[in-house]
């Protein structure tokens, strides 16, 4: 293996493994947490299926409960 490829692999395995592994990453993960879940609510309440939903869940529930 060559100098420069054992030295970009220390820096990558280095910055992967250390207290600086997740810098920057928090924010973006969670505006993407955040559109997606934005858009699954809008899906749901634009197809009319809240009831559907809510009446599968209760059957579901009553169920398991018996």
């Amino acid at each position: 293996m060559s100098k420069s490829m054992r030295s970009w692999r220390n820096r990558v395995t280095k910055r992967m493994r250390g207290r600086d592994a997740d810098r920057g990453a928090n924010i973006i993960e969670y505006v993407g947490m955040l559109i997606l879940v934005a858009g699954i609510i809008v899906a749901i309440q634009g197809l009319g299926l809240a009831g559907r939903i809510s009446g599968a869940i209760s059957a579901w529930v009553g169920a398991v409960i018996g």
